[in-house]
């Protein structure tokens, strides 16, 4: 009879199991002590690969960050275009995972070939006409904008009781000018914190503004 051959105990084994057992348990119910019985071992195997769960996390998020595709501009790809491609697809893979955004805002340390595609990055922005600070301003500027979205999307939210009409009455009941008020008037127009509009819009907005400071920028180093 032959055996069952597990896969060999490598750290990549190691992430790429404990973003399928993240995906079953969520972050709160990921352990070492788990992942070893995942991976059909005791504890102190996995001690070979990594030293501490927060390392496990760092290489959760690093394999996260590395999934959405990093680097520079496509050919012919303006900077505005490269920054909301990159943004849709960051969101897409901490999506992809869940408490995907949990994981990555609370990484330590990232690998080599992270911070090196970070800062090929920064090089292509900076060849656009930024700072090297504009261009480090942007880029986490619209990481965190994307984490926070996402945290937010992934959270996991107590059911509320009764219809949705039942709950906007009682949202309208605490304003002096109830359902005529701009809250409710933007309810009923279809607003919402969340989704892809939400999303689109505050993206076109960091990107918007970006283009803005870049502009002043140039103004002030022209002496103008």
């Amino acid at each position: 009879m032959s055996e069952t051959r597990r896969p060999a105990l490598t750290r990549h084994t190691l992430i790429e199991t404990a973003l399928r057992l993240l995906d079953d348990v969520g972050l709160d119910g990921l352990t070492v002590r788990r992942l070893a019985t995942e991976l059909g071992v005791r504890n102190p195997a996995l001690y070979w690969h990594i030293r501490t769960k927060q390392e496990l996390l760092d290489g959760m998020a690093d394999a996260i960050i590395l999934a959405a595709g990093m680097g520079p501009p496509r050919s012919g790809e303006s900077w505005q275009e490269w920054l909301a491609r990159r943004a849709r697809a960051y969101r897409a893979s901490l999506l992809a995972h869940r408490d995907g955004a949990r994981v990555v805002a609370n990484a330590a340390n990232l690998g080599p070939a992270t911070i090196r595609l970070f800062d090929e990055e920064l090089t292509a922005l900076v060849g656009c006409g930024f700072t090297p600070v504009l261009a480090l301003r942007t880029i986490g500027s619209c990481t965190s904008y994307i984490n926070g979205f996402v945290l937010r999307e992934q959270a996991e939210r107590p059911e509320v009781a009764g219809e949705p009409s039942d709950r906007l009455a009682a949202v309208a009941a605490l304003l002096e000018r109830g359902m005529d008020a701009t809250l409710m008037r933007a309810f009923r127009e279809g607003a919402s914190a969340l989704g892809e509009e939400a999303f689109e819009h505050g993206l076109r907005v960091l990107i918007d503004g970006t283009a803005a400071a870049l502009q002043s920028e140039g103004e002030r180093s022209d002496g103008r």
